[in-house]
């Protein structure tokens, strides 16, 4: 009565397993579908239009700074 295994429980288990590998293949399949579909992007135009407004973006924020500090602490 304690061997459940002999009667088709070790089944659910090699399924489980089967499962389990299944997922993975198809986690990395969809990655590196992912990263193909980025790199096409970064050389097309708009990739690089992208690339260049975020640049500019960097680069507007860096300097908007340089003045007074945004917070001023009063003691008093």
């Amino acid at each position: 009565m304690g061997c459940f295994s002999c009667f088709g429980g070790g089944d659910k288990e090699e399924r489980r397993e089967q499962d389990r590998l299944a997922s993975a293949e198809a986690r990395a399949k969809a990655a590196e579908a992912a990263q193909k579909r980025q790199e096409q992007f970064d050389q097309s135009a708009a990739g690089r239009a992208a690339r260049a407004q975020m640049q500019g973006m960097a680069k507007q924020s860096a300097n908007s700074n340089k003045g007074e500090p945004f917070l001023k602490w009063q003691m008093g």
